[in-house]
């Protein structure tokens, strides 16, 4: 199967590595240090202290790699307009183009049905580009659940176990020949893979759980389990659990998060969130679509997020000081 991975970071070249040693024809759009890292050494993906080391096709221009039979696009939100202008050369009549994406994704409303049905998502995609280029056939969205890190050039870490893996469905809830093909591959390298039929559900599961802690580690640049060793921060992240499962109930979602769970989670896990490895490395930060976008639904709807609303304008400050945030 010829899949391009868009974007082979921490999810992408996690995803491309082991999509490739299953003798995928995949390729991967970067740019910078980890394009020419791959392309001289390859990309090395280790997970236990084990190593895959690959040679997918590296490039920075989609028109030199051809038409695929899948996209996965993994880059964060501030790099999304670029990929709406570069990614027509990968498109088939019926390529599915998968977003991995954090936070509420551009298409959220796609196909979504009700008042709500259509409604754009102007922070995520400005001018309807991809909502425009891509269309609604061939928009996948999907979720990754585990994390990773790239620390160095051309080299992937698994920093917790692959559990949940990678979950896709469509805004719509159908199924097609193009996502059964993606189970096929990713099922043939070994990746826990699903397909679900309510993916707005899911993506309200996983950004709840973010919510949780993300926004204490990006002011303490702290693991997740250092924002949970004093009282009043654990207070916190129930209250901002409280505040994300409000929204949810209002949003007509079935993603609510257990905070007791959570937080039992949360005690132990030795990871930073991407968004503050984002802050760490100097590059933009998705704000908008991890606390933007929630915060201007959660007005349209009349749920207060109080915690939210204060901690995420603390982080605004923190990013513009940084130029890493120009909203």
């Amino acid at each position: 199967m010829r899949i391009c991975v868009f974007g082979a970071g921490a999810i992408g070249g996690y995803l491309a590595g082991f999509l490739a040693h299953a003798g995928h024809d995949v390729s991967v759009v970067v740019r910078g240090a980890h394009l020419k890292a791959i392309q001289e050494g390859g990309l090395k993906v280790e997970v236990e202290g084990k190593v895959i080391h690959t040679h997918p096709k590296a490039s920075a221009d989609p028109a030199t790699l051809g038409v695929q039979d899948a996209v996965l696009v993994t880059v964060k939100a501030p790099s999304l307009p670029s990929v709406a202008e570069t990614i027509t050369p990968l498109l088939g009549a019926d390529t599915p183009v998968v977003f991995i994406n954090n936070g509420i994704p551009w298409w959220y409303f796609m196909a979504h049905g009700g008042a709500m049905d259509g409604r754009r998502l102007p922070q995520m995609d400005p001018g309807d580009a991809l909502w425009n280029t891509v269309g609604p056939a061939r928009t996948v969205g999907g979720i990754f659940w585990p994390a990773s890190q790239v620390p160095e050039p051309g080299y992937i870490r698994m920093v917790s176990g692959a559990g949940r893996g990678t979950t896709i469905g469509a805004p719509d809830g159908v199924v097609t020949p193009g996502m059964l093909a993606i189970k096929d591959a990713f099922d043939s390298a070994g990746l826990p893979f699903t397909i679900a039929d309510t993916i707005r559900d899911l993506i309200w599961e996983k950004l709840a759980f973010n919510l949780s802690a993300g926004p204490m580690c990006v002011l303490t640049t702290t693991r997740v389990m250092d924002t949970h060793t004093e009282p009043a921060l654990v207070a916190t992240s129930r209250r901002l659990m409280a505040e994300a499962n409000a929204l949810i109930d209002a949003m007509g979602r079935n993603g609510r998060i257990d905070p007791e769970r959570a937080i039992g989670i949360n005690t132990a896990l030795g990871h930073r969130p991407s968004i503050l490895q984002d802050l760490m490395a100097g590059r933009p930060m998705e704000i908008d679509a991890l606390y933007g976008v929630p915060l201007s639904l959660a007005k349209s709807l009349g749920v207060a997020m109080p915690t939210l609303e204060m901690l995420v304008a603390l982080i605004k400050v923190r990013a513009r000081a940084d130029g890493l945030y120009a909203g």
